[in-house]
């Protein structure tokens, strides 16, 4: 279990805004989609079925000693939230009402995005370890370069 101190959350919300904010300005995102983000984040944040913490500590320690691990929290946290970003998206264009939108907008879909961003960030970090421009992006993102 991971002690979520007020110093590590800071620093996992700041690392996922500063992850964000390269790929979509975050003053320019919709209510209702910055109300599913904070849902999204205090859920992975929590980390109640330690899916995060066993994903990191299965890690190769070549892997983890690449990146703090509030670094890497964020980092997930950020990429999860870009993946609900496209999906609501995909839900909006697809949804001829705002009842469609309310009955698909969360069957399951916080655990199928954090499942599958936890699995492509692990990907990355792993890969980062032999692909130095890699690293240096995940760096650069994570300090909101």
């Amino acid at each position: 279990m991971i002690e979520i101190t007020p110093e590590y959350k800071a620093r996992v919300e700041l690392v996922s805004l500063n992850v964000c904010n390269v790929v979509m300005p975050m003053d320019q995102i919709p209510e209702n989609l910055l109300e599913a983000y904070a849902n999204l984040c205090n859920e992975l944040l929590e980390d109640s079925d330690e899916k995060f913490i066993k994903g990191w500590e299965a890690q190769p320690k070549s892997a983890r000693a690449l990146l703090p691990q509030t670094d890497f929290h964020g980092f997930y946290i950020a990429n999860a939230w870009l993946q609900l970003s496209r999906v609501a998206q995909d839900i909006s264009d697809a949804a001829d009402s705002d009842e469609a939108i309310d009955e698909k907008e969360y069957n399951g879909i916080f655990t199928k995005i954090s499942d599958e961003s936890l699995k492509e960030s692990i990907k990355k970090l792993k890969k980062a370890r032999t692909d130095r421009a890699l690293l240096n992006s995940i760096k650069a993102v994570i300090e909101g370069k």
